[in-house]
């Protein structure tokens, strides 16, 4: 059975579709206001071998925060949606990622009970510099502020149990882009069936 789903919302704010294939290639057609944000979910499918197509558009006139977190929510509903009943699936994984001076690490579990924890504290000096050069330019506005808020969407809306932690980061595209390839890798390991799994992984029998 194709584990496939589309998802639209169109709010006052924002109007998003996603479509997700959980067994893709790492084909990514995303269309996004943000262009550093369209480019770090281009990544999250590539490294996560998903197939996904994300049209949004938003009121980033007002803030980068409502268009960020509705591809959040509108994302984890696809995943959520295309898991079903998320029978066989491996449930917990990780990934480790280098991207040149950053580092970061994802766990996660698909168990249906949502949290976030999310440490960038080993990036601050690379916080502190994208905050010290906005100046109205979309892309350098996108910070580690917002990729927690889009992974506490993401979290919320697929039931994860997440946990981010950028362990050192001096560029702030590169610190960005290591979180969400790793993102990528563990939420795909993590989807991944295994024959000898039967029915839902857990002892209650259902997450």
């Amino acid at each position: 059975m194709p584990r496939k789903a589309t998802i639209t919302c169109k709010t006052k704010e924002t109007d998003v579709t996603v479509s997700l294939n959980l067994d893709g290639a790492g084909m990514g057609e995303i269309e996004t206001p943000i262009p550093f944000f369209s480019h770090m979910l281009t990544n999250f499918a590539r490294h996560g071998l998903f197939d996904l197509k994300i049209s949004a558009k938003g009121d980033i006139e007002v803030d980068l925060h409502h268009t960020v977190e509705d591809v959040g929510l509108r994302l984890g509903a696809a995943f959520k949606e295309a898991l079903g009943d998320a029978a066989g699936i491996r449930r917990c994984a990780s990934s480790t990622v280098p991207m040149m001076d950053a580092l970061a690490s994802v766990v996660v579990d698909i168990s249906n009970r949502p949290y976030l924890r999310f440490d960038a504290s080993g990036a601050a000096s690379a916080e502190k510099k994208i905050r010290s050069v906005k100046a109205g330019n979309i892309d350098e506005a996108f910070d580690l502020d917002l990729t927690k808020e889009f992974l506490k969407a993401l979290s919320n809306s697929a039931g994860l149990d997440l946990h981010a932690a950028l362990h050192y980061g001096e560029d702030i595209h590169h610190s960005i882009e290591a979180v969400f390839k790793a993102l990528g890798r563990a939420l795909s390991a993590a989807c991944v069936k295994d024959a000898r799994i039967q029915g839902v992984l857990s002892t209650k029998g259902k997450l």
